[in-house]
């Protein structure tokens, strides 16, 4: 380097160089170590500025979805009616959340949002709906979609003879049209859940109305509205349905869907839609036992799940055991149970312990939380000072006995014993005994009762012939509550298999079934709650979630509010597979 100095030393005086000598002096003037020196600081510089400049980059871009791809849906049953008017199994209506657009939409959260529909009006006594179509909304034949096709599907929802199970929703309502995009609903009474029932997807008349319903060949080559469009059906011998093949339809009213296209594959039980994920024929599967979905998870899966609108509980008949009279033994019952233990054994986690009437993604009000950590050595002791103190004491046999002494002097001894019915499903049969073993640490005797589900419905629930049920209620609407628990719905076909009598009740849920206003509504149902606790008409145990394995380059699918498995196709239109980086700037 010295050398180098003292030539540059010279130079300056013999006269400048030129840039590029100097540089070329300056490098061969260096000694090998100099030179390592050298490069070594090169390439860190280099690879800095590239790293600097590659991180600008990516501060500057996003990921945004991209349409094309595919995925393939497996589903078990065999689709029969894959209309709105008649669907009522899971296999007709995931294929009806695919195929068809109603007015109303709900999102992923569950709040319903116009489709088909630009707008509604809603009367002042909340009697009268008002909806306007929106321009250029077409069914996949390319006919648009009109007002007569709304009055049209709506008069064969209502209509007696077809018996849809829509009737019910539908029933007092009259439907007309004022212009070619205008409709106007005229309700008998004020019904809160009436938007609900907008979400019904519409039919051509084109198609359906020349031949009876139930014939029509669209129940199984269905034409629609909505996101997507059926392009093929696969089928066997015996004309049994196996597959559909669908594709993105373009001209979705809420904009084209981004994954191209989609199969849907049928099965006949779980164990082959199982079989079939494992083996790449579908990527993404739903309804599973939680079992399953714990395997599948272990094995790399991507499992999603969320509350499902369902109250497992134990339902007390005290017309046939007078045992259920007592409220210290349905509150010891209620506190002697480890609702946790069921959530972690029976259903993997995949569920929620409750301890109310209404599930916990129903009402607002509701949130989903856990009591105060107590042991259950100390819950046991606190219920066995509760027995006691009711007159409860174990006999020789280790279970409790009760010995009442009457008037007369007439000594009685009652055994605090009672059976719980339920179905067969492995599910229910593993709770009843959980149950049965809590209750019998206490010295409460219990029999459990099996029955396959139809011979449960016929023979014991239907003439009420059961001293507790372990059952399950599907609470659809806020609505529903009033089948389950109104004093009117006793007896058969009624629902309130608790066979609940409270005035008081009554009331509540006869003025929360017409109340449009959302905060009193809630209120009501907070009393109705309330009510339920003092008078203990049942144990309520859990409720259970919503499983769906999906793959993992699935994005935009997420499921907060979910009330039908269907629902999972809510915002369909919106999942993408395949993603394009751009700059912030060209994103919009």
């Amino acid at each position: 380097m010295e050398k180098f100095y003292s030539w540059i030393r010279q130079s300056k005086i013999a006269g400048k160089l030129s840039k590029k000598d100097e540089i070329n002096l300056a490098l061969n003037s260096f000694s090998k170590k100099e030179w390592a020196v050298f490069v070594i600081f090169t390439t860190i510089l280099l690879i800095s500025t590239l790293l600097m400049l590659e991180s600008i980059n990516k501060s500057l871009l996003v990921s945004i979805p991209l349409r094309g791809g595919s995925t393939s849906i497996g589903v078990v049953g065999t689709p029969r009616f894959v209309n709105p008017v008649l669907a009522n199994s899971p296999a007709d209506l995931d294929m009806i959340a695919l195929v068809y657009s109603g007015l109303m939409r709900k999102n992923p959260d569950g709040v319903l949002f116009p489709d088909l529909a630009e707008k509604y009006e809603m009367s002042k006594d909340a009697l009268v709906y008002t909806f306007t179509l929106k321009d250029k909304i077409f069914f996949h034949d390319g006919k648009p979609v009109t007002a007569d096709d709304v009055i049209f599907t709506i008069n064969k929802a209502k209509d007696s003879v077809i018996k849809s199970p829509h009737g019910v929703h539908w029933e007092g309502v009259n439907a007309i049209k004022l212009d070619e995009k205008t409709i106007q609903f005229t309700l008998k009474q004020p019904y809160p859940s009436f938007l609900e029932n907008a979400t019904l997807g519409i039919i051509p008349e084109s198609i359906w109305g020349d031949s009876p319903i139930e014939l029509n060949n669209a129940n199984i080559s269905p034409v629609g509205s909505g996101p997507y469009m059926v392009e093929n059906i696969t089928k066997e011998p015996s004309g049994v349905i196996n597959s559909y093949e669908l594709v993105a339809f373009k001209k979705f009213i809420l904009g084209e869907p981004y994954i191209k296209s989609l199969s849907v594959h049928f099965y006949s039980n779980e164990e082959d839609l199982i079989s079939a994920l494992e083996n790449k024929e579908v990527d993404q599967v739903s309804s599973i036992t939680p079992l399953n979905a714990d395997i599948l998870k272990e094995r790399n899966y991507m499992v999603e799940s969320s509350i499902l609108p369902r109250v497992f509980g134990l339902f007390f008949n005290q017309n046939q055991n007078q045992l259920f009279t007592n409220k210290s033994i349905t509150k010891a019952i209620d506190q002697a149970i480890d609702k946790n233990k069921i959530v972690r054994e029976v259903l993997f986690g995949y569920g929620a312990a409750i301890d109310d009437p209404i599930p916990p993604n129903m009402i607002e009000y509701q949130k989903l939380s856990s009591k105060a950590s107590t042991s259950r050595d100390g819950v046991l002791k606190s219920v066995e000072t509760l027995l006691a103190k009711d007159g409860w004491s174990k006999g020789e046999d280790g279970f409790l006995q009760k010995t009442i002494v009457d008037k007369n002097k007439k000594k009685t001894t009652t055994k605090l014993e009672f059976s719980i019915s339920t179905g067969n499903a492995a599910e229910l049969v593993k709770t009843a005994e959980i149950i049965k073993q809590d209750l019998e640490k206490i010295g409460m005797k219990v029999d459990v009762k099996t029955f396959e589900v139809g011979n449960l419905n016929q023979s014991v629930i239907r003439p009420r012939k059961y001293d507790a049920l372990l059952f399950g209620q599907i609470i659809n609407y806020e609505s529903d509550l009033f089948a389950f628990w109104h004093s009117s719905q006793r007896k058969d076909p009624g629902l309130n298999v608790a066979i609940y009598t409270n005035a008081k009740v009554d009331k509540i849920l006869e003025d929360a079934f017409t109340t449009i206003n959302k905060q009193e509504r809630i209120r009501k149902y907070a009393q109705f709650e309330e009510e339920i606790r003092k008078d203990m008409p049942a144990v309520f145990l859990y409720s259970p979630n919503f499983i769906y394995v999906v793959p993992k380059n699935l994005k935009g699918f997420y499921i907060n509010h979910i009330i039908l498995p269907s629902d999972r196709f809510s915002n369909i239109y919106s999942w993408y597979t395949e993603t394009q980086n751009v700059w912030k700037i060209f994103s919009k």
